[in-house]
């Protein structure tokens, strides 16, 4: 089945697979899952030291170094896979095998206790997995159904989509953790234990959608004379070297390694901060993060709207700017009313962010070719690598200083370097309008 690009069927059930998994990352990430974790892992005789296997380490180090290995197995696995999924045309079969994969993983963290606690890191990093591989399959859908002019408007769509799932998930899971004697439960693990398996269940239930509705990617076997297993890594390097003649990606590529180290190592480690640093209590945490999603869905559209005035560039540098602001000023916050503050900013800017960095990339690679897993592939990678640069950077900083804070300065140089590439990005664009409208 081929559909018809801009198709308002067919871009509807793209944006419910947004709809179906960022509860993962709301309520896995971002709110219950790191109070949670926080709290059942600190203990009076070891403080915040976990055993792994045998091994010691503090305890959201140990999760900050899970969620990088997540990532590092995705930078591997994704470009066999990718090429797996062109050559046999098996895009959404693989979309399905992660996302089924992940929420199964998600539902077995109803059994996390600290008798199950290696089995359930196990989980807990198999859900990562899971979510981010699906991820690259479905971001490679985006110029198949919607045309450039279309783009930053329904990859918006999708943010949103995924912004207003989540937090109806997070609302859900609310009422078991403010309420438990409502159900009859005494049990004060019982609560979040729920609260992941509801999120399972949400993930792959409404994942049906796109699973159904979808088209499914086109066998491009013909163009292939290499085996599908090292495929992938040469399609890679052929989009490596196709670099050079699409100057605008070449620019735009680096810029956004930098400020996605600094921007998805923040949104990964922030309820972490929240609980340890600041005490917060769960609750405060779950507030927090429904206000960050209700404002990113502000963001999103906003950001849209205005990348159509002033274009995507001068959109993501003004964007990438205020996260260093936010980045550095993390440094100084002491209390919840700073940490809320700062999530009202970070919620404005962070739907913007990725929309147009997803739709910013999907312009600026080839239009019109068979099969854009390929690209979407290296765009994948390039902001997996910088996931696992960020974490293993913050995890690293604060197993030498004991301090989340010294691990935030740090992250905000790569938001300054992100900045400055997107300035020089946006000179070149300049120049090469000028040169445009010279010729015309």
């Amino acid at each position: 089945m081929i559909a018809a690009k801009n198709d308002k069927k067919t871009i509807w059930a793209w944006a419910m697979f947004d709809w179906a998994n960022q509860s993962y990352n709301m309520v896995i990430i971002s709110t219950i899952f790191p109070a949670y974790y926080v709290a059942i892992t600190a203990n009076k005789q070891q403080g915040d030291i976990v055993s792994f296997f045998g091994h010691q380490y503090v305890n959201t180090v140990l999760s900050t170094y899970i969620l990088g290995l997540s990532y590092l197995i995705i930078v591997v696995l994704l470009p066999i896979l990718t090429s797996i999924a062109d050559y046999k045309g098996h895009k959404k079969l693989y979309m399905q095998a992660f996302t089924w994969m992940g929420s199964l993983a998600c539902a077995a963290l109803f059994f996390f206790t600290m008798k199950t606690f290696e089995f359930s890191m196990i989980c807990f990093g198999l859900a990562s997995i899971g979510y981010c591989g699906g991820f690259v399959f479905y971001n490679s859908y985006l110029p198949q159904i919607a045309t450039p002019d279309r783009q930053d408007a329904v990859s918006a769509k999708g943010f949103i989509y995924g912004f207003v799932g989540s937090v109806v998930v997070q609302v859900i899971c609310f009422i078991f953790v403010l309420s438990p004697a409502t159900f009859g439960i005494t049990d004060d693990t019982l609560p979040a234990r729920i609260s992941f398996l509801v999120v399972g269940i949400w993930w792959i239930g409404f994942s049906l959608i796109p699973f159904y509705l979808l088209p499914k990617g086109l066998p491009n076997a013909g163009s292939h004379n290499y085996n599908v297993f090292t495929g992938g890594f040469k399609e890679l390097t052929k989009v490596w070297y196709n670099l050079k003649h699409l100057p605008l990606l070449k620019r735009f590529l680096p810029a956004f390694f930098f400020y996605s180290v600094g921007v998805q190592t923040i949104l990964l480690v922030a309820a972490n901060f929240g609980a340890k640093e600041l005490k917060m209590p769960e609750e405060s945490l779950i507030s927090i993060i429904l206000i960050i999603s209700l404002v990113a869905i502000i963001g999103a559209s906003f950001a849209a709207r205005l990348s159509a005035r002033y274009g995507n560039t001068k959109v993501l540098a003004a964007i990438v700017f205020i996260w260093a602001l936010i980045c550095a000023g993390v440094y100084f916050v002491t209390n919840a009313t700073q940490f809320y503050a700062a999530a009202v900013v970070v919620g404005i800017v962070m739907g913007g962010v990725q929309s147009l960095s997803r739709s910013t990339f999907s312009k600026y690679i080839p239009q019109n070719i068979p099969d854009t897993a390929s690209y979407f592939s290296f765009y994948d990678v390039t902001e997996k690598l910088s996931i696992v640069v960020g974490l293993f950077t913050f995890g690293f900083v604060e197993s030498v200083t004991h301090e989340m804070r010294d691990s935030a300065l740090v992250l905000d140089g790569f938001f300054i370097i992100g900045f400055l590439l997107l300035i020089s990005l946006s000179v070149v664009e300049k120049r090469n309008q000028s040169a445009k409208d010279l010729i015309a």
